[in-house]
């Protein structure tokens, strides 16, 4: 395993939840982290929390289902901190609706904001990576790519989708030494559904553990990658009825 001190990554989604995970513990283990999400005023928040521990820490305000944000974040990261080594694609939304009753335009919502914004920000930190050497784009599915729960068609359309697009990131970055990962994770606390998934306790992922997970991947060596792994509290149903 390599150390991820001074490697610059950035986190999307990083306000809450497990994107607000994820960019701790990046940062706790010396990572120059950059955090992206909508809320300017959340992120700058959760950078002065991370410095005053001793990390290092941007706020990137950005709607990253927008192709001009996401490029105004990328020209930020390379003006901040000078180059990227790891994408960790996280922004999203959960949305349950019956298929009869699913409006075209809160599918293309759900779209754009689970599959089109790491489509933009993968194309684009490709191009960076391409230009520093290579580096490492970890996808935050879910296990609803593995199964899906009743009334989440675009939900779950989007997660499925996330393992294609880990597999040709893959494909067509490895001659330029950039790799990719799809992590899915189980019931987890986060801000996906206020009132119901910010509220559980049992048999649910804290997202530091999570966060965890991904400080591994983005330590593995660079001729490897973790493609898919699925991380999931242990009594949850999906393991069969017991």
């Amino acid at each position: 395993m390599e150390s991820i001190q001074g490697k610059v990554a950035i986190v999307t989604g990083a306000s809450s939840g497990i994107g607000l995970g994820i960019a701790r513990e990046m940062a706790r283990e010396g990572a120059v982290t950059i955090l992206a999400a909508r809320s300017g005023d959340k992120l700058r928040r959760i950078v002065e929390e991370i410095e005053e521990r001793g990390g290092r820490a941007f706020a990137v305000p950005a709607d990253v289902t927008q192709e001009e944000e996401v490029q105004h974040l990328f020209r930020e990261v390379e003006r901040l901190a000078g180059r990227l080594d790891v994408l960790v694609n996280n922004a999203g939304i959960a949305d349950a609706t019956p298929t009869e009753e699913l409006a075209l335009e809160r599918w293309r919502e759900v779209v754009d904001t689970n599959l089109t914004s790491a489509f933009l920000c993968s194309r684009e930190a490709i191009r960076t990576m391409k230009r520093n050497g290579g580096g490492r784009i970890i996808n935050i599915g879910s296990l609803s790519a593995k199964i899906p729960r009743p009334n989440s068609m675009a939900y779950t359309v989007t997660k499925f989708a996330i393992e294609g697009l880990t597999r040709s990131i893959a494909l067509d970055g490895r001659d330029h030494n950039i790799t990719a990962s799809a992590l899915h994770p189980g019931a987890t606390v986060s801000a996906l559904v206020p009132g119901v998934t910010d509220r559980l306790q049992s048999d649910c992922i804290d997202p530091a553990d999570l966060g965890r997970v991904v400080v591994l991947m983005a330590s593995l060596p660079p001729e490897i990658t973790m493609l898919d792994t699925t991380i999931l509290p242990v009594k949850v149903p999906f393991l069969g009825r017991g």
